[in-house]
């Protein structure tokens, strides 16, 4: 069971990235952007989740996993913060 759940997780977050790059992609406005490349983040974050416990459970990537929701996390700050209009 909690296979699927982190697969739909990974699947929930890169429609989230799909769609708010598309949105970008017409209107230019750029919270778009930094929230698109979040979520892109979000998404590699959960695949990692998947390899982790599910494809190498004997293998911890806990740190990567934690450097990439940091590293996306810091894009979207950046993007609130330093980019506004």
């Amino acid at each position: 069971m909690s296979t699927v759940t982190y697969g739909l997780c990974a699947l929930v977050a890169f429609l989230c990235t799909c769609l708010l790059l598309r949105r970008w992609h017409l209107d230019r406005y750029r919270l778009l952007l930094w929230s698109g490349l979040c979520f892109g983040g979000f998404t590699l974050n959960n695949v990692l989740l998947v390899l982790d416990k599910v494809v190498y459970p004997e293998v911890d990537l806990a740190i990567y996993r934690a450097c990439v929701a940091l590293l996306s996390l810091v894009v979207l700050l950046y993007g609130l913060i330093w980019d506004t209009e």
